[in-house]
């Protein structure tokens, strides 16, 4: 919701509530599907040192998204005007952060 205010108030062409509303639901899904996701068995003989993919998305798009959104709470407290530039930088680590988790719980899920 925050990344949605700051980009809404930021880029007139976002300002409007379907794009909050847009913002808000791909950010519960992802914050859903990210967290929660389901762990590979254990399998102690086939420990052949690999990261798991949907662990990995998860911690780095939780990471993204929750950087996204402190940066963007920052600017609003802090009532900075930011540059368009930081605005887009933020954007779209939320975007890909989001993305991430997404895809991080789909490979979860799917893999059963």
């Amino acid at each position: 919701m925050f990344v949605g205010v700051l980009v809404g108030s930021n880029v007139d062409a976002l300002t409007s509530q379907g794009f909050l509303i847009l913002m808000m639901l791909a950010g519960a899904v992802g914050f859903y599907l990210g967290i929660d996701t389901p762990q590979l068995p254990f399998h102690p003989a086939n420990d052949d040192g690999q990261i798991d993919t949907a662990e990995f998305l998860s911690t780095v798009g939780t990471f993204l998204a929750t950087g996204s959104a402190f940066a963007s709470v920052s600017v609003i407290v802090l009532r900075h005007d930011p540059h368009i530039v930081w605005t887009s930088m933020i954007m779209a680590g939320w975007v890909v952060g989001v993305t991430m988790q997404i895809i991080a719980g789909a490979i979860a899920r799917f893999r059963r």
